[in-house]
């Protein structure tokens, strides 16, 4: 059995950008946000992603600008390193790391002459990072010192304010006297309502907190100097709790969609942004104060001119509170397909990281309104082309009122998208369980087969219109099929589409679709077959099964018996579409195991243990554009395709091998500078000739040559340039009077080009003006020795 020695898992595309606050940068111009191990910087003005700037090797947490240079910016993550990027070139400068924390959330700020990096540890303390100023890019944080105890792990739980203080629900701790003060609600705002804290923020110049509450209403907290004077007052528009609060002008945001602008002290005047999407989890602002931008919960980022309008969309991957479909492969366009936005499926590209569009699959608009039965899309499923998709929406939970609907959806060339062919109104009596279309991969599908807890499955054809007069083909039922009223949970094609293979509970049936004969039925241990998947390539003739005794079971169909069966609890199970190999997601003890291997050889090619917690019942195989030629054996089977599961907490991830994550390691590699050094083209075209083998030693000496260099000699070079373009005034009389004496002459080399002879004139010089031939002459005067210093 092979370890995942060379193998990490990763959050690599679809990742959740509304995990932490965005930053936008000061010009406007960029926005930053925090997308699972890399750092996002889009353009607010394309939505584009201009850089991923990659280099953590764990979840991100937090991105802020740096103060003192509008250009950086700090990342901070679970891998306990807090790293500095140039964000506009996409460089990383330092990064800093400590054996002695985990750094969970991360807030800036400067004191005195140093930078430190207030960070929420994994024990729940505020602690103040010293990063030091060195050239060497890899620098350890040794000095750390606590700062507050039993905070709250939610970053919307603490603010800065004026004077570097930090502000942590109502406990004000002072960075110049090292003293905390607790302020209170008055008792009579306390009874009966709820006014549990749920965010923070801090005006950016003067001496008030702002203070949302679960009951909606927001508290305006001043004169918080003197412990025994304090007071506040109360603001209220919002029904539900305040998720998000910021700006000098108050913005505040919920579960609404609204951002609300209050006016500071004239708070009786608001403004107010509707209809913008999910709930608002985050909010932010530009420092020019040009722009906001809102986080929503179902992972968007709005930003918005002003609170006047909204000027760009930045749409990731839409995650519910749960997916009812499988993760599917659009064999077209290879985009990751599942449930998006109520009634619609989302078409994702993990490539370009970038939502495509979105299909309305329910076709009716959709009431958010708690305790409302609406069409949900519970099931969907591709033909091997793209050509055709099938989907299932139905209403109600309870059985007797349960409405179904099943639609075929046929693609259309021009519109490049899909188009609604049939709709199927009531197809079965009960829940649809499961829904596959044969593998045929010319674009000639003409059948689809779904399993349904009424105990039947059923065959639809693709027929031709029955009257001239009709649009075009449609779907109809070919076939019902039943085994002696068992209810069927599940079916799969074989990899040439010559059988078909239904799960009835306890029994395995295989069909042949040309004539819709049972071929034999296959008997296992007992408990209900819950997945089935045929093998693939040289293992096609393997049958696998997971049952719900915890078993995994193997056949023959060639001998019609039983190979081989091993005990473990498989939640999910699927074949590789390139290669013989077959994952199997595993609960155990309260996380999921991996195992990769191949049906006909008893050893596994892969295992991972406890890969997340909880179940996963979402992963797909993803085909690679280029075949990687790994060697090694624990990588092997991710030579031909991607492997993305998604866990019970939403996060999408991925495998990616040792030698994928040393290519994207090696072209993020910079120059090592100080990061107090300016970014010329200069400054940079002497780093090309660094020696690239040179230990940390060399770079750091070399940085500090830089660092000399550039300072002091601007200052030089620059009086020296200014003064050589300076001419006395006994220089510019004899340079008139050189003038002079010469105009005569120069009259008769202008005029000498009349008087070539004909084969010469195409290549004549053009005549010089007065003008210029005086500017040549005085240029030809000038010193330029101090460019020889400066080279040798």
């Amino acid at each position: 059995m092979v370890e995942h020695g060379d193998v990490r898992v990763v959050h690599k595309g679809g990742s959740k950008i509304n995990f932490r606050e965005p930053a936008l940068s000061t010009d406007s111009r960029f926005l930053l946000c925090a997308s699972g191990e890399s750092v996002k910087v889009f353009s607010t003005a394309t939505e584009e992603c201009l850089h991923a700037l990659q280099g953590h090797t764990d979840l991100i947490t937090g991105v802020l600008l740096r103060p003192s240079n509008h250009l950086q910016a700090y990342s901070c993550s679970l891998d306990g390193t807090v790293r500095l990027w140039d964000f506009t070139d996409g460089i990383l400068i330092r990064w800093a790391k400590s054996n002695r924390v985990n750094i969970w959330c991360c807030f800036i700020y400067v004191w005195t002459v140093h930078l430190h990096v207030c960070a929420c540890t994994e024990l729940f303390q505020l602690v103040a990072v010293h990063l030091p100023q060195c050239g060497e890019q890899l620098v350890e944080a040794k000095e750390l010192s606590a700062v507050l105890s039993n905070i709250s792990s939610n970053p919307a739980a603490s603010a800065f304010g004026r004077e570097v203080r930090i502000f942590r629900c109502l406990e004000v701790y002072f960075f110049k006297k090292h003293k905390s003060y607790s302020f209170f609600l008055k008792k009579d705002n306390q009874k009966g309502g709820k006014n549990t804290f749920t965010c923070i923020t801090c005006h950016p110049t003067e001496d008030c907190i702002a203070s949302g509450h679960e009951d909606g209403k927001i508290r305006l907290w001043r004169n918080f100097n003197h412990r025994k004077e304090y007071t506040y007052s109360t603001l209220h528009w919002h029904h539900s709790a305040v998720s998000s609060l910021s700006g000098t002008n108050l913005l505040s945001g919920g579960v609404e969609s609204v951002l609300v602008q209050w006016r500071y002290n004239q708070e009786s005047q608001r403004d107010f942004l509707p209809r913008l999407g999910g709930a608002i989890t985050h909010i932010s602002v530009s420092p020019d104060g040009a722009l906001f931008c809102t986080s929503h919960s179902d992972n968007k980022i709005t930003i918005i001119q002003s609170c006047v309008k909204v000027s760009a969309v930045i749409q990731g991957l839409v995650k519910g509170d749960r997916i009812r479909t499988d993760l599917m492969i659009e064999p077209r366009s290879k985009a990751l397909v599942l449930n998006g936005k109520p009634g619609h499926l989302q078409f994702y590209s993990l490539q370009r990281d970038k939502l495509l569009y979105n299909l309305d699959i329910v076709q009716q608009e959709y009431i958010h309104e708690s305790g409302l039965e609406q069409f949900e899309v519970v099931m969907a499923a591709f033909d091997a082309s793209g050509s055709w998709l099938a989907t299932v929406e139905e209403r109600k939970q309870k059985a007797p009122e349960l409405e179904l609907n099943l639609k075929l959806w046929a693609f259309d060339d021009q519109k490049q998208s899909f188009v609604l062919n049939t709709t199927i109104s009531a197809p079965h009596e009960g829940r649809i369980t499961a829904l596959c279309f044969p593998h045929v991969s010319d674009g000639q599908t003409t059948m689809l087969v779904s399993t349904s807890r009424d105990g039947h499955f059923k065959a639809w054809q693709l027929a031709a219109p029955a009257h001239t007069e009709d649009e075009g083909p449609s779907w109809s039922c070919d076939f019902l099929g039943a085994y002696h009223s068992l209810v069927p949970e599940c079916c799969c094609f074989s990899a040439d589409s010559s059988l078909l293979a239904v799960g009835f509970q306890e029994v395995v049936t295989v069909w042949t679709p040309a004539s819709w004969e049972l071929l034999t039925t296959l008997s296992q241990p007992p408990g209900a077959v819950r997945d089935l998947c045929f093998g693939r390539l040289s293992c096609s003739k393997y049958l696998l099964g997971a049952t719900t005794s915890r078993l995994l079971c193997c056949w023959n169909l060639l001998t019609c018996s039983l190979e081989w069966v091993t005990s473990m609890d498989v939640s999910l199970l699927l074949a590789d579409p390139l290669s013989e190999n077959m994952a199997a997601f595993c609960f155990e003890a309260g996380s999921t195991d991996l195992f990769v291997f191949k049906p006909g050889e008893p050893r596994p090619l892969f295992s991972h243990k406890a890969l997340c917690s909880g179940r996963v019942t979402h992963a797909v195989f993803v085909p690679r554009e280029v075949m990687l030629e790994s060697c090694d054996e624990a990588s092997q089977w991710l030579n031909c395709s991607h492997l993305y599961f998604l866990t019970q907490s939403m996060d999408l991830l991925t495998f990616i091998t040792k030698a994928e994550e040393d290519k994207l390691t090696a072209s993020s590699k910079q120059l090592v500078v100080s990061d107090d050094v300016a970014m010329t083209p200069f400054h940079l075209l002497l780093g090309k000739h660094r020696d690239h083998s040179a230990g940390i030693n060399e770079v750091g000496s070399l940085t500090l040559r830089l660092n000399r260099f550039h300072r002091p000699t601007c200052i030089f070079l620059c009086s020296m340039f200014v003064q050589s373009l300076l001419i006395s005034k006994e220089e510019e009389m004899e340079s008139e009077k050189e003038e002079e004496d010469s105009d005569g002459e120069m009259e008769s080399r202008i005029s000498r080009p009349e008087h070539m002879p004909s084969g010469e004139s195409g290549c004549a010089a053009p005549a010089l003006t007065k003008e210029e031939v005086r500017e040549l002459r005085r240029l030809k005067k000038l010193d330029h020795s101090w460019m020889k210093g400066l080279l040798d």
